[in-house]
């Protein structure tokens, strides 16, 4: 029995199969050089989008709009810019945004982000900035008709106490404007289920994206979701014990375990996914090829 049947079409359950893909900007030529490379690779696959995130305190925001401009001037695709309230005035993040309007980018991943002290610290709001990220939405719809995706936490954002708070803040971000909502990566997929059960019925109707990380390097993976409060199931870790030093192993290992759970979506009536990259094409370009997807 084959357990990964070619997927041969654009359709899932009669709805068209989406993707996206996120990368980050580099920081050095060496990671230039990558990103370009995953760039090339994975655009003639036809991504709705393609989001550049954002660094921590607003440090990589010039990298942002290089690496969002290039995408704009040198490829079809359409770039989606990350954006923070995170060490700005409203002022100068309204400069952005109109600057963004200005390139051509109708895109905008609207974030909270993180504390400049660090995750697990406190979010302290510039006292000038945007207080929040359904505040910046708000913000960004004033200045322009922008799509404004985001973010959604299936297993609760760490500094939400509660699922209630949480939907709550979802539902003021899609009160100001959101359009779309892309997940914090999950292993589990019953938590993205049942995640959007409690979505739905708060009747809050927009697209919930699922957000899948390819496990590039299991360590890394594990260390990240700790700090973002995602589980790390005993069955994750067990299929990459004993790899540390297997890179070979650890890819052929990480491609079978990102295929299972888009499977497992896709069975579920799942159409559209948002890939974390990582800035690396080959295990997102392989889990697109047995998804069907070709270039086109």
């Amino acid at each position: 029995m084959n357990a990964f049947p070619i997927r041969s079409s654009r359709q899932v359950q009669g709805k068209p199969l989406g993707i996206s893909f996120e990368f980050f900007p580099p920081k050095n030529d060496a990671m230039a050089e990558s990103l370009w490379a995953s760039v090339e690779r994975l655009a003639p696959l036809s991504p709705r989008f393609v989001s550049v995130t954002y660094g921590a305190g607003g440090s990589t925001r010039e990298r942002t709009h290089q690496t969002v401009k290039r995408i704009l001037d040198e490829t079809s695709l359409k770039p989606a810019a990350h954006l923070t309230c995170v060490a700005a005035t409203k002022a100068e993040t309204d400069e952005i945004i109109a600057d963004y309007w200005a390139m051509g980018v109708r895109h905008i991943v609207a974030l909270r982000g993180d504390p400049v002290t660090g995750l697990g610290t406190p979010f302290v709001a510039h006292p000038e900035g945007y207080q929040s990220s359904a505040d910046l939405v708000a913000g960004i719809r004033k200045i322009g008709d922008f799509e404004v995706a985001v973010s959604a936490y299936p297993e609760k954002h760490p500094d939400s106490p509660n699922f209630e708070v949480e939907l709550d803040l979802l539902q003021k971000k899609v009160d100001a404007g959101a359009t779309r909502a892309i997940t914090q990566f999950f292993f589990d997929n019953d938590h993205y289920f049942r995640y959007l059960d409690k979505v739905r019925k708060r009747g809050i109707g927009i697209e919930i994206v699922p957000g899948i990380l390819p496990v590039q390097n299991f360590k890394a993976a594990a260390g990240f979701a700790k700090r973002t409060g995602a589980d790390v199931p005993e069955w994750l870790a067990a299929r990459f014990e004993g790899l540390d030093d297997d890179a070979e192993t650890r890819r052929l290992v990480a491609a079978a375990v990102a295929v299972e759970q888009v499977y497992d979506l896709l069975d579920r009536g799942v159409s559209e996914f948002h890939f974390y990259t990582m800035n690396k094409a080959d295990l997102v370009f392989a889990i697109c090829h047995m998804l069907g997807l070709r270039a086109e």
